[in-house]
């Protein structure tokens, strides 16, 4: 076994561990696909292959929303983590500022100036968990996890979110369709990011047209 192959299973023992007890849209499962996704679309990209996989094992180590929003946890953990296998610092630097840059949230910031092909591909590997049919059981495991409502038809979908407004949101989980969900297929950066995305987008427009005709009694 090659170190690179020792630290990857290293590496996906910590996060299982530390994730055991997650909740069930944030756990080792999410991570797992988001894993896989990475590596399927890393192979027609030309990236640094350790640095995806590492930051797509490690992005959700910490996710802020179970930390009371503090965004700070969960690159330091991944540091952390890497600096005790001795991986190297600018390995590390740019596992890193994956982690603090590449969520959904962070696109409210007009400041965020970091990218590169490897925040891309984990970005579009995260964000196609995001939607689709494990998009939406997604969706409603945190809202139900966050005791929101299904729909409120007289609440409407905020489009027009600051990133405060945005971790603070408290609306229906029907909303988060609009307000993200239904945002990231023209966000993909990639050409099999984007293929994905076409498919698991149009699915959940087929999801809502049953959901409303089913809320109105539909006969």
């Amino acid at each position: 076994m090659s170190n690179n192959e020792k630290l990857i299973d290293s590496t996906i023992a910590y996060v299982k561990q530390e994730l055991k007890d997650a909740e069930g849209g944030h756990d080792w499962f999410h991570i797992e696909r988001v894993y896989k996704n990475t590596l399927l679309i890393a192979k027609n990209e030309n990236v640094d292959n350790t640095v995806v996989a590492l930051a797509a094992l490690l992005h959700d180590i910490a996710d802020p929303k179970f930390y009371n929003g503090d965004e700070s946890i969960g690159p330091q953990k991944a540091s952390e983590f890497l600096l005790k296998q001795n991986v190297d610092s600018k390995v590390i630097e740019h596992v890193m500022q994956i982690i603090e840059n590449m969520s959904f949230k962070n696109s409210f910031d007009l400041n965020t100036s970091f990218t590169s092909k490897e925040m891309e591909v984990v970005q579009d590997a995260d964000r196609l968990d995001a939607i689709g049919a494990i998009g939406i059981a997604r969706c409603f495991n945190y809202g139900g996890y966050k005791n929101r409502a299904l729909y409120n038809p007289d609440i409407s979908p905020n489009l027009n979110m600051t990133k405060a407004e945005y971790k603070a949101t408290k609306a229906p989980t029907i909303n988060h369709f609009y307000e993200k969900l239904l945002l990231l297929k023209d966000q993909m950066h990639t050409k099999t990011g984007r293929r994905i995305a076409e498919k698991r987008h149009a699915f959940m427009e087929l999801y809502l047209k049953q959901f409303y005709g089913e809320w109105d009694g539909e006969k």
